[in-house]
């Protein structure tokens, strides 16, 4: 029999996976981009072709999660994304054009959005199905903490074999990973508490759902201001995590110590296990979740700022450890609001939808805090990058203003179900 403690089990194990596979490159990627002969407005531009891929396939890949099945579309994820990492292994070994890098990412994107929304709809909906009572918040929590539990080994491992090996074969290794998890998956996950619907053809299924997420979320105050302020600032963590490889490296003066990038994932793994422990004690301190919100952002905002005015691996290094810890702390806390405001039976969807917003936010932030790098340095466009974050304060703000019940910390378990707003 199924309970709740085997289905956050079984998330647990999947986060694990899923983060352990894409780490192995992340403190990496950036390098492994230039070292192929792009530029800094070039590689952030790839970067930003993954999150255009992302925002292009959210809405139909959210569909097929509600549609089909969340674990149809985990699977197909798997797949795709083991698919077109292969495909930047070959055009890193034959430096193939800027053309092909940007279609292998949006490739990429797409493989990440059959994940996005999927597996968090799959555990909410599961856990309401097995009776759970307990706060989403801390499963949230523990899912952060695995997460940086798979990105601390997959990040220092990934670092380690680029400078052992080659740059590319911690991407082998990825698409490897990848392949056991879709094997796990296909036996350990079943869609509970959920039974897919269909009302028409696959367009008037787009036509609905598209509808649905206008309705169900645009047209809900505490919601729009959520994904407004996913736009603004989505794309600002990926630029200010994927920076720090080569601004570290700079500022080491080593650019082939492949290793010390890795220890840049890998501080950022430690706080996001640390950030995922406390998420479950921000209430303690926090009434309400838009004031962690905010709390959270400010110190991140702060961060940034220190990390482009400061001319110190170590101390640099340090700041990176404190910005992950606040954004570790600030994603489970957003989770557990969204999740309570938004029913069932379209939350992959709307979820899709916020995290559509999310990769809009990188397709243009990207490319030009990239442009900033390569015209004034690395440390200018952290100061930047600050700028844009703090606006986020005064959106979550927007939403805070609508008293949302979800905002409350009071124990709602897996909710969501009815909608609710405010």
């Amino acid at each position: 029999m199924t309970t709740a403690r085997s289905v956050q089990r079984t998330y647990l194990l999947l986060m694990l996976g899923n983060t352990l596979a894409a780490s192995l490159i992340w403190g990496i990627n950036t390098i492994f981009l230039l070292d192929s002969g792009l530029s800094n407005l070039e590689a952030f531009a790839a970067n930003a072709a993954f999150t255009a891929g992302m925002v292009l396939f959210e809405i139909p890949t959210g569909i097929v999660a509600d549609t089909v099945g969340r674990r149809a579309s985990y699977l197909l994820g798997t797949v795709t994304l083991a698919a077109s990492t292969l495909f930047y292994v070959g055009l890193w070994q034959v430096h193939g054009p800027f053309w092909l890098w940007l279609a292998a990412s949006v490739l990429i994107g797409l493989g990440f959005t059959f994940f996005s929304g999927a597996v968090e709809a799959w555990l909410v909906d599961a856990l309401a199905a097995t009776g759970f009572d307990g706060s989403l918040d801390s499963v949230f929590g523990r899912g952060q903490m695995v997460s940086g539990a798979g990105m601390l080994v997959g990040s220092v491992a990934g670092g380690w074999v680029a400078q052992h090996a080659s740059l590319g074969v911690p991407y082998l290794v990825r698409a490897g990973v990848l392949l056991l998890m879709l094997v796990f998956a296909a036996v350990a996950m079943r869609d509970l508490g959920f039974a897919p619907e269909r009302h028409g053809t696959v367009g008037q299924e787009v036509a609905r759902l598209a509808r649905q997420t206008v309705d169900l979320g645009w047209q809900v105050p505490a919601i729009r201001w959520l994904m407004v302020q996913a736009l603004v600032t989505g794309g600002v963590g990926l630029y200010a995590f994927y920076a720090l490889q080569p601004y570290l490296l700079q500022l080491y003066g080593d650019p082939h110590a492949y290793q010390v990038a890795g220890l840049v994932a890998a501080a950022v793994a430690l706080a996001q296990m640390a950030g995922g422990l406390a998420a479950g004690q921000v209430r303690r301190l926090a009434r309400r979740r838009t004031s962690a919100l905010m709390l959270t952002t400010a110190i991140a905002v702060a961060a940034m700022l220190a990390i482009g005015s400061v001319d110190s691996f170590g101390a640099v290094l340090a700041l990176s450890g404190l910005w992950g810890l606040t954004f570790a702390a600030f994603t489970p806390v957003r989770q557990s609001y969204l999740n309570g405001l938004i029913p069932s039976r379209q939350r992959a969807t709307l979820l899709s939808a916020d995290s559509l917003m999310s990769s809009a936010g990188g397709v243009w932030a990207q490319p030009a805090l990239g442009r900033v790098a390569d015209l004034r340095g690395y440390a200018a466009s952290y100061l930047v990058a600050a700028g844009i974050s703090a606006v986020a304060i005064p959106l979550i703000a927007l939403s805070r203003r609508t008293d949302a019940p979800a905002d409350s910390y009071e124990p709602t378990g897996a909710s969501g179900s009815d909608g609710s707003s405010g």
